[in-house]
């Protein structure tokens, strides 16, 4: 049988937030059958790359006073840091802000406005006009028109669920700035997706989806296809469309195109043909393994991207459900919206992969963490069952047999049962029914813990001249561990290699486990695994309450803003007295304050109020400002306080209090 050549990808995390469980179930899923495939010998890479474009990076760098640059390095920092140590092996993990991306991202634009695929036309959007950028749906929130429900999206209500347009919504504000959006008209770019729709229906009804998505594209497609948006204007972080001055590929746009391009990293790196997979031509196997909640990106938008630029399509998308934790959603009140780094700091990261692919089947339904289930799971099978086989019997074989096994197999057709299984192990793997790979693997630890409670070989070795049976009982039994631990390799690779490590060999392989290990040292025996205790699960609930706080509280303050007067207390308002006024080189709308606070003490502080302001009429002026806020990093410097303004949208004037104050007087 030939050696098979395959490229996996899974959905790109966005880069201005940190990993969590959820993340993890698709990443841990996309690993495993990975993992499993290079095990049966065929060439398989994995490629994946942070998503590192878009309006909402670009306004948190901005809050942040660092370059969007500076902000997504971090961030894939932190990422790669969790995926290292949940064992998520990428062949290569990239970014979509790269050369690479750059180049292919243009390229299948280029083809596809030469093959006519592109068309323009003006639009009318939401426009923020203190800030001076067009609005996404998702930065503006008002009153539904529908239910009258507050604090709703520009697009749709999660209170009614209506959906809507921007200019339909009531009271409508910029989440960016505060001010009301005005409507102001724009030319973009579409992808003229509706010239697809035969070739998308034949691909979609060809074997490339599962059944469960392919019913839900049928519905889209009684909807009608439309034309895709595939431009944005500046300011905007990302990738300037070919041929324009001011307009910008849309993060979805890019995004999968990110696949390809980390995997032209991979390639130019580690002398592989890209071309051989991901070329028109390619007869290699491509899958991406992503979430329910992106069906339409990855199985209408992207193929037909593919189909248009004279790219292959892939063999097949692989979706999966969403995950909840002891039956519902996951809650930052309850504490089990839990970041990957979070749970690293108290468990073991080969618990949850192995609770994960217990429960992982090749359907989309949603996949619940229940935290006791999980502690008694893997409590039970792993520790309870198979690293129970080793300690049980490694003793012996150590101490009374020169660490060496028996030179026979006592117990031939157990073994052979053990080997034959493999094959439906194996093509659970290969289907994605982890969890029938999972009950099939355990079904087999009960009958070596059944073959060595039935033996007793520590009663046994109590009876004059039974050395060579306790020897080959407990040999045995160190076979039957060795074929277990190389079935529960892709899902348990450290555990695997700590297993290598006893048995004295360089690595399991999945087609030798038909020979059995005879005359063969082994090394001492140490732990594999330990129990989890209530405790650990504890500590990573409270650890995730107390990082985000409460949905109750959040929810309150939302809702009406209010605030305690034990709250207002914490504030220090001081008067202040502008010494020195600067601009802030490579800052459009900062200056830099240098404020008298009485007793000789003075404070730097950047303002965002260039705009309103000339640096020299502000010296000598009194003003207010907040002295103990906590002082803030900036690439321009250390903020150490805020000053008060007032402002309407379109004036701001910092405030000023009466004459006679003097600086240092703290306002009560």
């Amino acid at each position: 049988m030939s050696k098979r050549r395959i490229l996996v990808t899974s959905a790109l995390p966005y880069a201005n937030g940190e990993i969590h469980l959820g993340h993890l179930l698709e990443y841990i899923q996309t690993d495993i059958w990975v993992r499993f495939q290079k095990m049966m010998g065929n060439e398989c890479h994995y490629v994946c790359a942070d998503d590192a474009h878009g309006t909402p990076i670009m306004l948190k760098a901005d809050e942040m006073g660092i370059t969007p640059e500076e902000l997504i390095g971090a961030v894939s920092e932190r990422h790669q840091a969790d995926f290292a140590d949940f064992s998520i092996n990428f062949s290569q993990y990239h970014s979509t802000h790269s050369d690479e991306n750059r180049e292919i991202s243009s390229e299948i634009y280029n083809r596809l406005n030469k093959a006519g695929y592109i068309k323009t036309r003006t639009i009318s959007q939401a426009f923020d006009p203190e800030k001076q950028m067009f609005l996404p749906d998702r930065f503006i929130k008002g009153t539904c028109p529908k239910c009258s429900a507050d604090d709703q999206y520009g697009d749709n209500c999660e209170a009614c669920g209506a959906t809507y347009s921007t200019t339909e919504l009531i009271n409508a504000k910029s989440v960016v700035s505060g001010a009301t959006p005005i409507e102001k008209d724009s030319e973009h770019y579409f992808f003229d997706l509706p010239q697809f729709e035969q070739a998308l229906k034949d691909w979609t009804n060809a074997g490339h989806l599962q059944d469960e998505v392919s019913n839900k594209l049928a519905e889209w497609f009684e909807q009608g296809l439309k034309q895709w948006d595939i431009s944005r204007d500046k300011p905007y972080f990302g990738f300037q469309i070919p041929g324009t001055e001011d307009k910008y590929f849309y993060v979805w746009l890019d995004a999968p195109i990110g696949y390809f391009a980390s995997f032209k990293k991979f390639c130019d790196g580690n002398n592989v043909n890209f071309d051989d997979f991901c070329g028109k031509n390619s007869d290699a196997e491509m899958y991406h393994f992503i979430g329910k909640d992106i069906i339409y990106f990855h199985a209408l938008f992207w193929p037909a991207m593919l189909m248009g630029s004279d790219f292959r399509t892939p063999t097949a998308i692989f979706a999966h459900g969403f995950l909840t934790v002891n039956g519902k959603k996951m809650s930052k009140s309850r504490g089990t919206f839990i970041q990957a780094r979070t749970y690293l700091d108290n468990l073991n990261p080969e618990y949850l992969r192995y609770y994960y692919a217990y429960k992982l089947t090749a359907k989309i339904d949603d996949i619940d963490l229940n935290l006791e289930d999980f502690k008694q799971r893997v409590n039970s099978d792993l520790v309870g069952k198979v690293v129970n086989i080793a300690s049980r019997c490694a003793s012996f074989i150590y101490k009374k047999y020169d660490k060496t096994l028996s030179a026979s197999v006592i117990e031939r057709d157990l073994y052979n049962e053990f080997v034959t299984t493999g094959d439906q192990i194996a093509m659970h793997y290969e289907a994605r029914n982890f969890n029938q790979a999972m009950r099939l693997i355990m079904s087999l630890a009960d009958k070596a813990n059944q073959y060595i409670d039935e033996k007793k070989p520590w009663q046994m070795s109590k009876v004059p001249g039974s050395e060579q049976e306790v020897h080959e009982v407990t040999s045995f039994a160190i076979n039957l561990f060795r074929v277990l631990m190389t079935y529960l390799k892709p899902v348990l690779p450290e555990m695997a290699k700590q297993a290598e490590l006893f048995l004295n060999i360089d690595e399991l392989v999945w087609s030798e486990v038909r020979s059995p290990l005879i005359n063969h040292q082994i090394n001492k025996f140490k732990p594999l695994m330990t129990r989890i205790e209530d405790e650990q699960i504890a500590k990573v609930v409270e650890s995730s309450k107390q990082s985000v706080g409460t949905e109750k509280e959040i929810s309150k303050k939302e809702e009406n803003n209010m605030i305690q007067i034990d709250d207002f207390a914490k504030i220090d308002l001081r008067v202040a007295k502008i010494v020195k006024a600067q601009s802030v080189e490579g800052a459009d709308k900062l200056l830099q304050l240098t404020l008298d606070i009485g007793e000789d003490s003075t404070r730097n502080v950047f303002a965002g109020i260039k705009a309103h302001y000339n640096p020299e009429d502000l010296e000598g002026r009194l003003t207010v400002m907040v002295a103990n806020l906590e002082p803030r990093k900036m690439r321009f410097g250390l903020s150490e306080g805020m000053v008060l303004a007032a402002g309407d949208g379109e004036s701001l004037h910092i405030l000023s209090p009466d004459s006679g104050a003097k600086p240092g007087m703290k306002i009560s």
